[in-house]
């Protein structure tokens, strides 16, 4: 973003924009930036709080008029990242069907999981499908846990883009089932530390590295932080 403004300003452009990770904004050197501490993914700080995020807008575009340039100022509120505190989520129980755990427990987020996609309009579920495929997915990554190979189950190089359709509908699902806006990387720990899928992917990584996996298959799948 930092290089895009540079080049934007040479063409007579002024810009301005909001960093989250000081140190590129300054290797950037970009004309003007206004740093938010606030977590990564949330550029405006809180979710569903119209006057703070209208105030760090504000505080943006007030730097527009500066020539002083380069400008990089902070915005007086630290938000932390609150990852180290898994959401309280209660799962809805699962049928005893005799499915693996991890695929009961998928298809028991359904209906949660349309709750919340009613509500918002939106899902971030859609890189290999839709989410009917997700209890199929997380079945596939359960079969190469048991032995399958990566291509039987067909995952070889889309394992990390299962693994991404199969978080978000958890996160998205767990969203229906609070009555609150968790806080950052809330629900992602919630679901690498409390549910089959997210411990089925877990092991899923460590099996691959172990195998000595290409990194791209692997190393996408859980976030360092959750590992």
């Amino acid at each position: 973003m930092g290089v895009l403004a540079n080049v934007f300003e040479a063409a007579g452009l002024a810009t301005v924009g909001i960093s989250l990770i000081r140190g590129q904004a300054e290797d950037s050197r970009a004309p003007r930036f206004l740093h938010c501490q606030f977590p990564l993914g949330r550029p405006l700080g809180r979710p569903g709080d119209a006057a703070f995020q209208t105030d760090v807008l504000r505080r943006a575009l007030a730097l527009v008029a500066r020539n002083d340039v380069p400008v990089l100022e902070d915005h007086p509120v630290v938000i932390g990242d609150e990852a180290a505190d898994a959401l309280a989520c209660t799962l809805p129980p699962r049928a005893d069907d005799g499915l693996h755990p991890a695929v009961a427990e998928a298809r028991g987020l359904r209906a949660a999981y349309e709750r919340n996609r009613a509500a918002t309009g939106r899902t971030l579920v859609g890189r290999l499908g839709d989410a009917d495929l997700v209890a199929d997915l997380v079945g596939r990554f359960a079969r190469y846990l048991d032995g399958e190979t990566l291509a039987e189950v067909d995952l070889d190089r889309r394992c990390v883009a299962a693994g991404h359709d199969v978080r978000a509908y958890y996160e998205e699902a767990a969203l229906a089932l609070v009555e609150h806006v968790p806080g950052a990387r809330q629900a992602e720990s919630w679901f690498f530390r409390s549910t089959e899928a997210g411990r089925l992917l877990r092991a899923v990584r460590e099996k691959l590295r172990d195998a000595d996996a290409h990194r791209a298959e692997w190393f996408g799948l859980v976030p360092v932080t959750q590992v």
